[in-house]
């Protein structure tokens, strides 16, 4: 060991200490902020295969970015053998102008949790993807599914083929999930024997009377009326359309 025996060997030593200490503190304060930025030093929480994260809207929602073609609608229905059925609710339908096209993953979830960083193109492939997509009737669709995720709702039916849907796009298209979501498909799936849609014997769908949305009883559906028996806005494909007026033709009332 070198001892120091003069005041300016002291001092040397004191202010090369002081130049390590403030360069180790440098270094210290770059792997945080590298750790924070890009998960070098912290490692990333992972649930089957996808990365836990709070959902993030990283660029506006447009839903013009997720257009797909009505045909999907007939590839749905062949793929569950010419039935129009709607896995959620058991129920089969007489005709294809019952039914919404639902996407299981809706558009908006996906959006947060991902895509709002991916181009149009792959925004379209989501919307358009038939793993993704099964029939519902207006009143599940718009009324109480919605953009909700798994976490917000559940189908009363096909649960465990919905949540094993619903990771299999995610991984698909590298989206993340939040814990909320990540435990309520954990609960389904402890008591799942098969992630297969079951095809149940249920009763046809039967739209409500128009009584339910005519209020006076004159044979037409007014907004009014509409927005107080809360179907408002009503799309082509809802039976209170056909009693409507749609003014401009787009095929939506009571925007």
């Amino acid at each position: 060991m070198i001892r120091c025996r003069y005041m300016k060997c002291n001092l040397m030593t004191f202010a090369a200490k002081r130049v390590y200490l403030n360069l180790l503190a440098k270094f210290f304060l770059l792997l945080v902020v590298l750790g924070l930025d890009s998960g070098l030093l912290f490692a990333e929480e992972m649930w089957r295969g996808l990365r836990v994260a709070p959902e993030n809207r990283c660029a506006p929602y447009d839903r013009n970015d997720y257009r797909y073609p009505q045909s999907v609608e007939l590839e749905i229905i062949r793929s569950m053998g010419g039935r129009i059925y709607s896995p959620y609710t058991g129920r089969y339908f007489k005709f294809r102008s019952q039914t919404d096209i639902e996407h299981m993953v809706a558009t908006v979830e996906a959006h947060d949790s991902g895509l709002c960083a991916r181009n149009n193109k792959v925004k379209r492939q989501f919307a358009s993807d038939l793993d993704n997509l099964t029939l519902a009737s207006p009143e599940v669709n718009r009324q109480q599914k919605s953009y909700l995720d798994a976490a917000e709702w559940l189908p009363h039916y096909n649960k465990c083929w919905f949540v094993h849907r619903n990771i299999q796009i995610r991984l698909e298209y590298q989206l993340t999930i939040d814990r909320k979501e990540a435990n309520a498909i954990d609960k389904v799936i402890e008591n799942c024997d098969s992630f297969q849609m079951v095809f149940y014997e249920g009763t046809p769908y039967s739209p409500k009377p128009t009584s339910e949305w005519d209020e006076n009883g004159d044979g037409r559906v007014t907004c009014k009326e509409a927005r107080k028996a809360g179907i408002a806005p009503v799309y082509v494909t809802h039976p209170a359309y056909k009693f409507m007026r749609d003014g401009d033709g787009d095929g939506v009332v009571c925007e």
